[in-house]
């Protein structure tokens, strides 16, 4: 056996035990509830129903309202962090302020900050101003954590653009900004693309500000409302599995579709420079 098949072989063998939770989520969504704790259990299920996806992806209101507030949660994240962290990450480039470094640190020390410790001090804080319980609340806390991710990853994109092509395009008449816009923003497209999907899917999955700033069901994300399917009564596994598979279809599908750019984007993020 060559070299080249004993690590085709290890490759897939990790492939497979990585995508086995994947395959068992799918396997249970497509059967009854009696069939779930079946021993031994049915590797696959036989018949195949589609009863849990129509009770609680189609017959559950709550659940079809927690995607649309997820959606809106995470497209509010994504536009916000590019506007905010790309113009920051430029400035943080290519001006020559004493507090770079600082702040640098500062944003890689806030990604540190686990979700559960910014959740109660923003619970107070927003309840003052009255952003409890609405969708600016829910995207401005899903922003403190994806835009200094965004300018970290953003700010070598920047450094990589040669200082005398944008001295270049001054000379041609570009302002500070025109030059930001018309030359390094369009260099750095990989990057933005990158940080957007990121953003995106960082707040499409996000429960713990959803839990603490949500406090109404009306505005609730999906990721609240899945954990409503365990109870007291116990846990409507197959339900479970239905509605977890259609919340993670957006995220295979971005990731398939961009994987080209989001691979590239991270390792030339954390190289350039």
């Amino acid at each position: 056996m060559t070299r080249e098949r004993i690590r085709l072989g290890i490759a897939v063998a990790v492939t497979a035990v990585y995508l086995l939770p994947v395959y068992w989520m799918l396997n249970t969504s497509f059967k009854q509830q009696a069939d779930v704790f079946a021993r031994p259990p049915a590797l696959v299920p036989v018949p195949p129903t589609l009863a849990a996806y129509q009770t609680a992806v189609f017959g559950d209101p709550d659940i079809a309202r927690g995607l649309v507030n997820t959606f809106v949660i995470a497209t509010g994240t994504t536009v916000l962090t590019l506007v905010v962290a790309v113009p920051a990450a430029y400035g943080l480039a290519r001006l020559r302020i004493r507090w770079v470094t600082p702040a640098l640190l500062l944003f890689l020390a806030v990604q540190m900050i686990p979700a559960v410790n910014l959740a109660l001090p923003m619970f107070v804080l927003f309840g003052r101003v009255g952003l409890v319980n609405t969708y600016a609340g829910l995207i401005i806390a899903n922003c403190s954590l994806s835009i200094p991710l965004a300018i970290t990853i953003m700010r070598p994109y920047f450094l990589s653009v040669p200082g005398e092509v944008l001295e270049a395009a001054r000379v041609d008449g570009c302002t500070t900004f025109g030059a930001f816009v018309r030359v390094a923003l369009p260099v750095s497209i990989p990057g933005v693309i990158t940080m957007a999907v990121v953003s995106f899917l960082g707040a499409w999955g996000e429960f713990v500000f959803g839990l603490a700033l949500a406090t109404g069901d009306e505005l609730q994300p999906v990721s609240v409302v899945i954990a409503k399917l365990t109870n007291a009564f116990g846990t409507r596994w197959n339900e479970l599995m239905a509605v977890s598979a259609v919340v993670a279809v957006p995220v295979i599908v971005l990731f398939v579709l961009l994987q080209r750019y989001i691979v590239a984007g991270l390792t030339d993020g954390a190289t350039k420079g």
